[in-house]
């Protein structure tokens, strides 16, 4: 059976080769940072909790030293890849279009055939692995097709991956950063707190609290998945779902939307919204942000309307 750690593995190789050619340039900071993270994915399910946190406050302390820098790896050139471009057109995307494709059409054929009888995949995991199928068929197929140098994947993931530096991985550690808050009982304070303003029996502003709080704290934490387990655990669930009757599928995914919104207004966010405007070159760090601002404010309003709507107007 193939399971979740097999992906936990593969992402594991692909650190550990980018943490070496790192080493291999003298890049002693990337390499070890790159490194680090390796050793999580390969090794960390097989750690306990205090070499886990050990392990990351040094990647803490590689990011916050600044020993992380751009590497200048042997890619193409810009002239290169303007050739690429005008002779291949947009067919430059089909080996990113495998992926996603590989993912849908592999998840309906396990869950609506026979072929889910073989239990090859973990279960509730099927459209996770198969979406890292996708990544090694896309990588095969662009390999057979373009003809590039074996190393030419690992140095231009390298090159790019360099580029974002340690907000590559934010959003992993804001995700986890919502569950410690919410085993912490975070969202048991702001539950109380919250009881105490709304108005008894107003489904209207419980909705507008939740949907403020999501956009509110995904602003904070710079990750709606960092802040979903909070405003869940403080509003979502005790109020909108078990008083109020809501449709918890449509409070959670909208709910979720309506953090999406705060995604596109703050800096934490930086893989989003700081690291395309350093990319670009931008003279405003936050030109993104000011770009973003007449689209989140209206879409957050929308959500608002949906969750009402939908969660309980048509659902009661």
């Amino acid at each position: 059976m193939i399971t979740y750690e097999w992906l936990y593995i593969l992402a594991g190789a692909f650190f550990a080769i980018w943490a070496l050619l790192s080493l291999r340039d003298r890049c002693w900071g990337n390499g070890a940072f790159w490194g680090l993270l390796a050793a999580s994915f390969l090794f960390g399910s097989h750690m306990g909790d205090f070499a886990n946190g050990v392990l990351v406050l040094a990647m803490v302390g590689i990011a916050g030293l600044g020993l992380l820098k751009r590497s200048d790896p042997p890619t193409t050139t810009p002239e290169e890849r303007l050739n690429f471009s005008a002779i291949l057109g947009n067919r430059l995307f089909l080996p990113a279009l495998i992926v996603p494709l590989t993912a849908v059409v592999g998840t309906l054929l396990y869950n609506y055939t026979p072929f889910g009888e073989t239990g090859l995949f973990e279960a509730r995991r099927e459209t996770l692995i198969l979406f890292g199928v996708g990544v090694l068929v896309a990588l095969v197929a662009a390999m057979i097709w373009l003809r590039p140098p074996v190393l030419a994947p690992a140095e231009e993931g390298r090159r790019l991956l360099d580029s974002i530096g340690w907000a590559a991985i934010l959003p992993q550690m804001l995700a986890a950063l919502g569950a410690v808050f919410a085993l912490a009982g975070v969202g048991d304070v702001i539950g109380a707190l919250a009881g105490e303003v709304i108005p008894e029996n107003s489904v209207f502003v419980t909705v507008l609290v939740f949907c403020f709080g999501m956009a509110l704290f995904t602003m904070i934490m710079g990750n709606a998945f960092a802040a979903f387990p909070v405003m869940a655990a403080a509003i979502g669930i005790p109020l909108l779902v078990e008083d109020y009757g809501g449709n918890p599928a449509v409070i959670g995914a909208v709910g979720m939307l309506a953090g999406f919104c705060g995604t596109l207004l703050t800096p934490m966010a930086a893989n989003f919204n700081i690291v395309p405007a350093a990319l670009l070159e931008l003279d405003d760090q936050n030109g993104v942000i000011r770009q973003q601002v007449w689209t989140a404010i209206p879409l957050w309003g929308c959500n608002v309307a949906i969750i009402y709507l939908a969660g309980f107007w048509l659902w009661n």
